[in-house]
């Protein structure tokens, strides 16, 4: 499972124009799914991301997690991140996981970090969305549970 965590200031999602997802200060998550994801790594994944100290304190250091700071989310399904450019120029999305188990995950997801967080929007699985944000900072942090499980 891979999150591309982005600190905005606001961001939102569109489908057929019509906004259907919003949030102010907080987290967008583009969120990618593996063909050997569980709900077991979900959980990891999770918990490390409301963890993330990457909002500033008050003398500007990143101690303050997206709870210390009332910080909204916007979860995005994309398989797009398992996109292998090894070989030839048309990424394959071999390793992806099947559009069934990645949307039960990604529902899994944004069911468990509304037990955390009092702000949850998200996206539309399966669907071609227009994404806006304002990236605080910028600052973007990729959590890839190869990297963080093992």
């Amino acid at each position: 499972m891979k999150f591309v965590i982005q600190r905005v200031s606001n961001a939102s999602v569109r489908v057929e124009d019509k906004v259907i997802g919003r949030i102010g200060k907080g987290f967008l998550i583009l969120l990618g799914v593996s063909a050997s994801d569980s709900e077991e790594i979900a959980d990891k994944m999770v918990n490390k991301m409301i963890r993330l100290r990457i909002f500033e304190d008050e003398n500007d250091k990143t101690n303050l997690s997206i709870r210390d700071v009332g910080g909204e989310l916007l979860i995005i399904s994309q398989f797009t991140l398992y996109a292998d450019c090894k070989k030839g120029n048309r990424p394959s999305f071999i390793n992806a996981g099947k559009p069934e188990d990645a949307n039960r995950l990604y529902e899994y997801v944004i069911r468990k970090c509304r037990e955390e967080i009092a702000i949850v929007e998200h996206g539309e699985f399966g669907a071609h969305m227009e994404v806006s944000l304002v990236n605080y900072g910028p600052f973007t942090v990729v959590l890839d549970s190869d990297e963080i499980i093992k």
